[in-house]
């Protein structure tokens, strides 16, 4: 397996799995409304980085390539419109900021984890 492929597979299970950790033990520790922050902040950010991930699939897939300007449009799109989910939730107080973070930092540890593991594998490999 090319190793971008095992890396967005790695990263895209353990996005689910730490999120799915995180919500819980947020659920049975904190207070509702900072438990509601990490579970939305975790959708947002594992929703968007599905997206990311399928329109460039489509983008590089021959015979129809896309233009960077429609790549770009829809990233900036995706992010107004997280930005806007965001200030909403956390304006009218349905989520507590501090909870909201950690949500949505859930894809930054998967990403640091798959680093970390390709990194680990790579001096094993060479030490061999």
């Amino acid at each position: 397996m090319v190793i971008e492929q095992r890396l967005i597979k790695f990263i895209t299970i353990t996005n689910w799995i730490l999120f799915s950790i995180v919500s819980i033990a947020g659920h049975l520790i904190t207070k509702p409304n900072f438990a509601r922050g990490i579970i939305f902040g975790g959708l947002i950010v594992t929703i968007n980085f599905h997206m990311l991930y399928r329109t460039l699939k489509k983008a590089f897939k021959p015979p129809h390539l896309a233009s960077h300007n429609v790549i770009l449009g829809k990233y900036y799109l995706r992010f107004i419109v997280s930005g806007f989910i965001i200030f909403v939730l956390i304006s009218k107080h349905y989520v507590n900021p501090i909870g909201l973070f950690i949500g949505l930092s859930v894809v930054v540890a998967s990403i640091m984890l798959a680093t970390i593991y390709e990194v680990k594998k790579l001096f094993f490999k060479e030490a061999i």
